[in-house]
């Protein structure tokens, strides 16, 4: 759903009211491999086969050293001389080769035998651990707690599974949105410190950034008190007066008035594309970020992706979410505006 920014007892009249690595080249030709290879299953194959990729009599070392270090890993074992269209797709070139999968994709891997100690510590950088785990049921609950209303509650789940587990960028993100919508301005601030220290920096929470700066402009500058009406006057007077066009996007954005803000700022984007260091563009992208439904579940966000991976195509996608053809429509208009 839209986020409603919110700013509780704000002083301006926009804000809106409460509302609650190593085989990455081997990806794209997986899937089909994959897909064969289960097939085969399907037909009686044997359904030892998957992780690992190794001759057999590698693949018991390296099989016990991960059955006894997560019940959540799937391992399947592969005859590479038996599953060759596997085998090219991985790149596979020594045996044994173990190959770590996540969300149907490549992630890491390692080829030759490795120590139990090493193997350990090759799962620990991708399988939560019991306080990971905590933090990520926490999300879950705050989340569910939002689409109830209750916002307190969820922001105090929030909390905890970011004090249980600081590196959690989802709780992270929602914390910091939470915070904004409930005018806890200097609080979030804090709160995205971190993020927007990361190299390179999520596309989310630059997002957050600009966001943070229109609700902060619709606290302290006298311009919030404007009405719309005083923001056209000094428009007609003068089609450049990209400030005051700016002011009015940001009170807009506060507002949760997302198309007239995304219009305002397209207005100057046409007409100097380059403005205060790109800032019009780079509020609409952070609008269509905010916008954008968020990935499913395990799937982590790429730098300079949207939360919802930024490729929302085909007419099937708008016909069957409104939103989502605001995104794309609006997508369309800044890359019109652009060239």
């Amino acid at each position: 759903s839209m986020i409603s920014p919110v700013t509780v007892g704000t002083p301006s009249k926009y804000a809106a009211a409460p509302n609650s690595g190593l085989f990455s080249s081997a990806s794209k030709p997986v899937a089909a491999a994959v897909a064969a290879m289960k097939a085969k299953r399907r037909k009686g194959v044997s359904s030892n086969s998957t992780i690992s990729a190794s001759r057999n009599h590698h693949a018991p070392t390296c099989t016990n050293k991960m059955r006894s270090t997560a019940t959540t890993i799937k391992l399947v074992k592969i005859n590479s001389d038996d599953e060759q269209q596997l085998a090219a797709a991985f790149g596979i070139r020594s045996i044994p080769t173990c190959v770590l999968l996540m969300g149907g994709q490549p992630v890491d891997g390692f080829m030759g035998a490795l120590p139990e100690g090493k193997v350990r510590e090759f799962l620990d950088k991708h399988v939560p651990n019991e306080a990971e785990l905590m933090a990520e049921e926490d999300v879950s609950a705050a989340e569910a707690l939002l689409a109830e209303g209750d916002a307190d509650a969820a922001l105090a789940k929030l909390q905890e599974a970011l004090a249980i587990n600081p590196a959690n960028d989802d709780a992270r993100f929602e914390y910091v949105k939470v915070l904004m919508a409930m005018g806890e301005l200097d609080k979030a601030q804090a709160a995205l410190a971190p993020a927007l220290a990361q190299v390179p920096r999520q596309l989310r929470f630059e997002a957050l950034h600009h966001w943070g700066e229109a609700l902060a402009f619709a606290h302290t500058d006298a311009r919030a008190q404007w009405p719309m009406a005083q923001f056209d006057q000094h428009i007609e007077k003068n089609k450049r007066d990209f400030d005051t066009r700016l002011a009015k996007a940001r009170l807009l954005m506060a507002a949760a008035e997302w198309t007239a803000a995304m219009d305002e700022l397209l207005e100057i984007v046409m007409r100097d594309k380059t403005w205060q260091d790109d800032i019009a563009r780079k509020n609409i992208v952070a609008i269509l970020e905010l916008l954008t439904p968020p990935k499913p579940k395990g799937e982590q966000p790429v730098p300079g992706k949207t939360a919802g991976g930024i490729e929302l195509t085909g007419k099937a996608v708008a016909q069957d979410d409104p939103q989502a053809e605001l995104v794309s429509r609006y997508r369309r208009k800044l890359s019109m505006a652009l060239n």
